[in-house]
């Protein structure tokens, strides 16, 4: 297969079909339950990760081709919602290992921020991947494994702490030696 035909293979068809159920579950997120939402994101984000991690590499021959989509009214109706939906469960603390304080403080997150940055992010690479031009399908593979890199494999790892933290509380820190 040459690097052409990476836009094809089964790593980005699987990314792209994930991401996209992301991004479907997420508009309608204010639908469902918070414990469900939670639920969801516990389960898919792992995955969306993992697709993230398996990108292929795309040289592109067009860049004039990248295109966003999501708009910043957009982006800020995701993140209002899930703010809401969220609630006080919104705001996390985390010692971010990029930082360039070597105090290691802990510094204020938003979860809702987090997953709206990875809705926008997934949202561009489907809708310009759904796009029926070889171009248009290179810089949508080229751009989320730069963005992956740069951008939402991060936040997904650091949401997810804090997703499994809420899930799980009861049993942190609990001896739990029944589960033995």
């Amino acid at each position: 297969m040459n690097e052409s035909d990476n836009i094809f293979s089964p790593s980005v068809i699987e990314l792209f079909t994930v991401l996209n159920e992301y991004c479907i579950f997420i508009e309608k997120a204010s639908d469902y339950t918070k414990d469900d939402v939670l639920e969801y994101l516990n389960r898919i984000l792992p995955l969306m990760y993992l697709k993230g991690t398996l990108v292929p590499a795309v040289e592109v021959e067009h860049p004039e081709a990248n295109e966003r989509y999501v708009t910043e009214e957009q982006w800020q109706d995701v993140f209002n919602m899930l703010r809401a939906k969220f609630d006080n469960e919104d705001i996390f603390y985390f010692i971010d290992p990029g930082s360039n304080t070597f105090d290691e403080e802990w510094d204020i997150y938003s979860l809702s921020e987090d997953l709206a940055d990875i809705y926008q992010d997934s949202k561009d690479f489907v809708l310009l991947y759904s796009k029926n031009l070889h171009a248009a399908r290179e810089n949508a593979v080229h751009e989320i494994a730069a963005l992956f890199k740069s951008h939402w494999g991060h936040r997904i790892s650091r949401s997810l702490s804090h997703i499994h933290y809420v899930l799980y509380r009861s049993y942190i820190g609990s001896d739990n030696s029944y589960l033995d």
